[in-house]
């Protein structure tokens, strides 16, 4: 669990350090001011705490495995 808490504050101050930096992407730009830019945010969340559940369930299996095993 402490190896996530890790990994997510990592990712959490890369994704802060890039959004500083102006953005010329047309396409971002284009979703942007038709507000579909929350659209895919939220997909993107989505599909991303998807994985991390998912991580987070595989972890405790194989740690109930390996106690059995021991």
């Amino acid at each position: 669990m402490k190896k996530i808490k890790i990994v997510l504050f990592a990712l959490l101050a890369f994704i802060s350090s890039k959004a500083q930096q102006p953005s010329s992407v047309e396409m971002a730009d284009a979703f942007r001011e038709n507000g579909k830019i929350y659209v895919v945010i939220t997909v993107i969340a989505i599909i991303f705490t998807g994985i991390i559940a998912y991580l987070i369930y595989i972890d405790r299996k194989i740690s109930k495995l390996e106690k059995k095993v021991k």
